[in-house]
């Protein structure tokens, strides 16, 4: 049996998050749909779940056009059995819906969520192909002192996630 390891890079818009994870069933489709939904009634997002057995197609959904043309292209180009990605609209974000994601039965793990550049560690065999990781971001540069505490905890009072 032989195995290749390959890299793929998510492409997206710099400032565009998303979620990267694995599931079990051809169901999982609209069972995220709807918990996105129902956590963010207006949210804007392109869903694409790699199905792994059957057709092996990539079932989508969503609510924003361009965001369902970029779950596509990228599953597609992952092509990872039971994967599935979801791009959320510009000023959406994972925080708001991570924790009801988590919760969607079929959803068996997350690999990311993020809007950093991504590159997906890919294994493919003889009979298909599966993510082993994810490299988010980039390699850290050093240890943070006061000015970066106080700049952190300035950037989460702006931004409205801590108070005062």
């Amino acid at each position: 049996m032989e195995l290749k390891i390959s890299v793929v890079s998510i492409e997206k818009p710099e400032t565009i998050n998303f979620v990267l994870g694995q599931s079990h069933f051809i169901k999982t489709v609209e069972d995220i749909h709807e918990t996105l939904v129902n956590t963010v009634p207006s949210i804007r997002f392109g869903l694409a779940f790699c199905e792994a057995s059957g057709a092996c197609l990539v079932r989508w959904s969503g609510t924003d056009d361009e965001m369902i043309a970029l779950a596509q292209h990228n599953a597609i180009t992952l092509a990872c059995g039971h994967s599935f990605i979801v791009f959320l609209g510009q000023g959406f974000y994972p925080i708001n819906i991570l924790n009801n994601l988590k919760q969607v039965p079929e959803v068996a793990r997350i690999f990311c969520a993020t809007a950093n550049p991504t590159q997906v560690i890919v294994a493919e065999t003889e009979q298909g192909r599966g993510i082993m990781g994810v490299i988010d971001g980039f390699k850290s540069k050093g240890i943070e002192d006061d000015e970066g505490i106080n700049w952190r905890k300035g950037l989460l009072r702006q931004i409205g996630y801590k108070l005062g």
